[in-house]
This record gives C-alpha cells, structure tokens and sequence, in this order.
C-alpha cells in the first residue's frame, strides 16, 4: 500500500538522522528504484529531503523543516483519521489497522485529546443500510483483479433487465451514492463501462493478465452522462411522502400548493428504473406531466393489476 509506505519513510526520518535508501529498500520489501520514486514523491508533495553520499550516508528531512516535527497539523491527522476511519467493511481491515496506528503516533500528547474528539465529530459511512453480502465478496475479487491486472467475466443484469456475458478489463473501483461500482475495459463492446457489482453474477478472475491502458477519467465522465440522461417530471405528491421524496430531490424543487400537498420538479430516466422510483412513492403520488410519462405509468398499473387479478 503505497500511502502506508510513504507515511512510514516519513516517520522514520522525523525519528531518525538519516536512513539509506538500502535500508529502507529491506525494510518494506521493495527495489531501490521504487524507494527512490518515493522520495520524489515525498519531495513532490513539499517535504524537502537532502540525501548525504558514502557508507554513513543517507536521506533526511532537512533540518531548518524538521525542527518541530509538525509537518501534519492537527487539521491535517484529524482529516486523515476521519478519512481513514470511513474504509472499514470497504476494504480489507488489516490494511488500515496499522496505517491508523502509525498516524496516530504523529499526534503530540498533548493534543491527543482535542483530535480524538474532532476525528469523531463527522462519521462517514458510505455502505448502504441493506448491504449486500454478494458484492461484498465480490469487491475482494474485483480489487484484486485491479492490483494484480487479471481479466474478470460475469453474467451482467442492466437496467432494462437485459443479461449478457462479459469479459473485462478492470482498471478502478468506484465507490458512487453507497454502491461499488468498477471501471473496466470491456473486451466485448471494446470502450470504457462501468459496472455496478450488485448487478454482476457468476464472477470469475482469470488467470490472464493484460496490458495496461490510457484510462479516462471515472467520475466525472459517468456524472455528465447522468446528467444527460435524466429529465425533469412534475409530481403532485402528498406531505406524507415528503420525506422519502426529499431523499431524492433538493427542496428548491419542491414547491407547496395547498391542502397538504406538494408540486415537485422531479429527475426522471425514462427506464424500469425511473419508473420504479415514481411507484414507491406510492398511491400519494400523481405524476401530472408530461402526458407520455402519465400514460406509461397508467399502462404499467393496468399490467399490474392483470397479473394480481389472474
């Protein structure tokens, strides 16, 4: 783990004079080559090491910076505790363990205290409420597929219920709204998708390992096609479906009209999945236009009630 890594190197020149790149190459199991890409990166991020040549040699944190060893303020480790303290049940538990513990070695005693009670002020947790056991196994799998560059295949659900096999090339993890999701080249429709693990099936890592790509941008790129995809619907919908509407939608869009109810201005994606969420609103919610989306909803309800009247 390549923060874990650099976190350490740092540590041991705050507490030592100097340390050999020989050293440090032992120590964490590594070449020299990636002990001094390190350093660079050390440097890169603005903590200025000199390096002394001969047997008795080595790199250091220059000495005029490292005098009060405050190189992290209590800002900056109550941020990486509360960041830290969000991957827990997201990614494997040994790994933080340590990176946690090593952090908190940073903190002066005598500030201990205030930074234990601010780290603790914010939770974050990004799993859902339901989570599921399935892509939970599945995101060990897929995370190593990612680190060692082997081929995944899977069955795939989409949204319109359409199933197909595909073989891929996985490239990142993306943690999106409390569902994983991994940005992949895909073997079959040769471009970049995104895939949500709860919609995958029958997992497999390959023994086959693949070169690696220029990747595009993740984020981004999938929030702008959202953007595009959806419209906006206009909703009367009663006060009491008000909460789980507000869930969805920012209250700029919701608008009072009397007697208890609401008009909203409601994002739509013209799918079983848009659909989906109009109908768990329930019986308090009329969608009021535009006139195709009110006539689908209505064929849909008559196609309910034809397999419950059977």
């Amino acid at each position: 783990m390549k923060i874990d890594r650099l976190i350490s190197i740092i540590m041991l020149m705050l507490e030592r004079r100097k340390v050999s790149a020989k050293t440090l190459s032992e120590m964490f199991e590594v070449s020299l080559r990636t002990i001094y890409r390190d350093i660079d990166t050390i440097n890169t991020a603005g903590i200025p090491i000199v390096s002394a040549p001969g047997v008795s040699g080595g790199f250091s944190i220059m000495e005029e910076y490292k005098v009060s060893k405050r190189i992290f303020t209590v800002s900056d480790i109550t941020t990486l505790l509360m960041g830290l303290g969000s991957l827990p049940g997201n990614i494997t538990e040994n790994e933080i363990v340590n990176t946690l513990a090593k952090i908190k070695s940073l903190v002066p005693a005598e500030q201990a205290n205030e930074i234990e009670f601010r780290a603790g002020q914010i939770t974050i947790d990004p799993r859902p409420w339901v989570s599921s056991e399935t892509s939970m196994s599945f995101l060990d799998t897929v995370r190593t597929a990612v680190l060692t560059h082997r081929i995944l295949s899977f069955k795939y659900s989409d949204r319109n219920g359409g199933r197909t096999t595909r073989r891929v090339e996985p490239y990142r993890l993306v943690l999106k709204a409390g569902f994983w999701y991994v940005h992949c080249f895909c073997l079959e429709r040769q471009d970049f998708r995104l895939f949500k693990l709860t919609r995958m099936s029958e997992l497999m890592m390959e023994e086959e390992q693949f070169k690696l790509r220029s990747v595009p941008e993740t984020i981004d790129n999938f929030c702008d096609s959202m953007d595009k995809a959806f419209t906006r619907i206009k909703l009367l919908v009663h006060e009491s479906t008000l909460n789980r509407v507000m869930d969805i939608c920012e209250s700029k869009h919701i608008e009072p009209c009397g007697d208890g109810n609401y008009i909203v201005s409601f994002p739509f994606f013209p799918d079983d999945f848009g659909y989906g969420m109009i109908f768990a609103l329930g019986e308090k919610c009329q969608c009021l236009e535009p006139a195709e989306v009110r006539e689908e909803m209505a064929r849909r309800v008559r196609l309910m009630l034809d397999s419950y009247s059977g």
